[in-house]
């Protein structure tokens, strides 16, 4: 197994959607402190704002809920490293997504669509669109999933099955890409202070800090099981005793337990 910093310091580039904020901008900060200098490309909406020394940070404008925007980012990432990193593995990290909490099809419909498109088509597409170049030069796709994807989730119906869907096809391109030199990791992360319970539509609090990790602890546990090889990872001993539990118990009673207990927690705390 190798250290952090060796299996860092291994990559040429690495690419990151969403890395204005929360989990994705906290791997840029780690990335860029193990590995000064590392060529990374940013695909979100803003410029991240990380004030580090020797910071190499390209930014590519980019709304991954549009279709469009999608197919002319990969093109971007693609001529930026060609031009300024052309040899050596990538670190992609799909790392973009958020949720709604209520009832189907609550705030509304459009919301529900978008989730999809960045949840799973944007993870999908980019991924597609950059594969040819990841193969010849090796490295690691990780995707960001979510304990969500280990049991329906009642109130947060169609995130849940999102995070399902990219936790299984990570898995399974992983076996489909052994032996060429390109592998892939499947981050599963519980409740973590980002913005991603304000956009869902809850207040701030609606998960105790005990529960939850902070996103530089996610982004330090995703980064271990990078070293260690590992195509997935549960961060935090709660979230592994929980998806533990809940991916021996029948269907139906793991999403009847799922919604007592976020109905317990959160009916009561939605913004208004």
């Amino acid at each position: 197994m190798s250290s952090l910093r060796e299996e860092v310091t291994r990559y040429a580039a690495v690419v990151v959607t969403g890395g204005s904020s929360g989990i994705g901008k906290s791997f840029i900060k780690l990335v860029a402190t193990l590995h000064p200098g590392v060529l990374i490309c940013n695909l979100s909406r803003r410029v991240p704002d990380i004030n580090l020394s020797q910071l190499n940070l390209r930014h590519v404008p980019c709304d991954l809920s549009a279709h469009d925007a999608v197919s002319t980012g990969a093109d971007a990432v693609l001529r930026i490293l060609n031009d300024e990193a052309p040899e050596g593995p990538v670190l992609l990290i799909n790392n973009s997504g958020f949720g709604a909490y209520g009832h189907f099809p609550e705030p509304d419909l459009g919301h529900q669509l978008e989730m999809l498109d960045v949840n799973v088509r944007a993870v999908v597409d980019l991924s597609g669109r950059l594969l040819p170049c990841l193969k010849t030069r090796g490295g690691v796709i990780v995707t960001v999933a979510s304990t969500a994807a280990f049991q329906p989730t009642p109130f947060l119906a169609t995130y849940g099955a999102t995070k399902a869907f990219v936790l299984h096809w990570s898995l399974a391109l992983n076996e489909e890409l052994r032996g060429t030199g390109l592998r892939t990791l499947a981050v599963c992360p519980g409740p973590t202070s980002t913005e991603f319970f304000r956009r869902a539509g809850l207040k701030q609090g609606s998960v105790a800090k005990s529960h939850g990790q902070t996103t530089d602890e996610v982004v330090h546990e995703a980064l271990c099981a990078l070293a260690k090889g590992r195509a997935q990872v549960v961060t935090g001993w709660r979230n592994k005793l929980m998806t533990a539990v809940s991916s021996k118990l029948p269907k139906p009673w793991v999403t009847w337990i799922s919604a007592k207990v976020l109905a317990r927690w959160r009916l009561s705390k939605v913004s208004t």
